[in-house]
């Protein structure tokens, strides 16, 4: 009876050590940095593409105010709202005590620097694609952003959705470094895969997602329905979207379509960070977009 008892005592804590193990939060080795040097302005690009102002900055924000980092936004989903927090650069409201390796794992890996998960509403999942000397960079821009002290807003997220070491095993179903595109033929394709997938993220959107929250990369760009409710976000695959290379990249540029509508939503914002990009990096884009193959059936 005794050596049963202890022999289920200790697979109990064997099975509580793997889940321990399997849930922790890992940042990222810091040595992997070593020898980089950011470059602000560089940053800037990297900082548009990604689209961190568009998340980030106060709601109804404007022009330069855009570049405040506040926090503030709601973002619905299944699971619940979630609202962005304030990653300016202030000391006590935002990042500015991070280091750069505490800022690269949040980035590329979503943890915190007290060694928490964070949510997958934070797009880590397309930007732990990011090169090692795009973080820097982007950490190099940061610092140059102002500083703003408005408290971080809870994510108001109910049981169990907020126990936030369940994300652990959450990250070992879906958080993965490589290519949906596995090769890219032409330079040009490359970029596009680097944009499409990694910085501007554009999987998180039109990708249909698993019961769990997951981007179903079997039916990738294939579209999705829409986290409010409301509608569903389009497909970009080329069965779907037929527009021609000039109204592809004309749209990234201005929002317009070929059948003189107009972007809408979320896409708004998106559409204003691809105008500040250089054209060879929106023909990038249609370049990786036409070379998607067809989905299965």
């Amino acid at each position: 009876m005794r050596r049963g008892l202890m022999t289920g005592t200790l697979v109990l804590a064997a099975i509580a050590a793997a889940g321990f193990f399997v849930t922790r939060a890992t940042p990222i080795d810091s040595s992997a940095l070593a020898g980089h040097v950011g470059d602000p302005a560089s940053g800037e690009t990297i900082f548009i593409a990604s689209g961190c102002a568009s998340c980030h900055a106060a709601p109804e924000a404007e022009g330069d105010a855009k570049l405040v980092l506040a926090g503030g936004q709601r973002f619905e989903s299944d699971f619940g709202t979630f609202v962005a927090p304030n990653v300016s650069p202030h000391p006590e409201g935002g990042l500015g005590s991070w280091s750069l390796a505490e800022f690269a794992s949040a980035v590329q890996q979503g943890v915190s620097p007290d060694g928490r998960h964070y949510y997958p509403a934070f797009p880590y999942t397309s930007y732990t694609r990011m090169t090692d000397q795009d973080v820097v960079d982007l950490w190099a821009y940061w610092q140059t952003l102002p500083a703003d002290a408005t408290p971080s807003q809870p994510h108001e997220v109910g049981f169990p959705f907020n126990i936030r070491r369940s994300v652990g095993v959450w990250k070992q179903i879906y958080l993965e470094d490589d290519w949906v595109m596995a090769s890219a033929d032409t330079p040009e394709i490359e970029r596009g895969r680097y944009l499409v997938e990694a910085l501007a993220h554009c999987g998180e959107c039109h990708t249909p997602r698993t019961a769990l929250g997951g981007l179903d990369r079997s039916a990738w760009l294939e579209g999705a329905p829409n986290p409010t409710g409301r509608g569903t976000i389009p497909a970009l695959t080329p069965d779907e979207l037929t527009w021609g290379p000039t109204e592809i990249a004309y749209y990234l540029e201005t929002g317009f379509t070929p059948d003189f509508d107009s972007a809408g939503g979320h896409m708004v914002a998106v559409i204003e960070n691809f105008a500040q990009l250089p054209a060879s990096d929106r023909e990038a884009v249609v370049a990786y977009l036409k070379a998607l193959p067809q989905p299965k059936p």
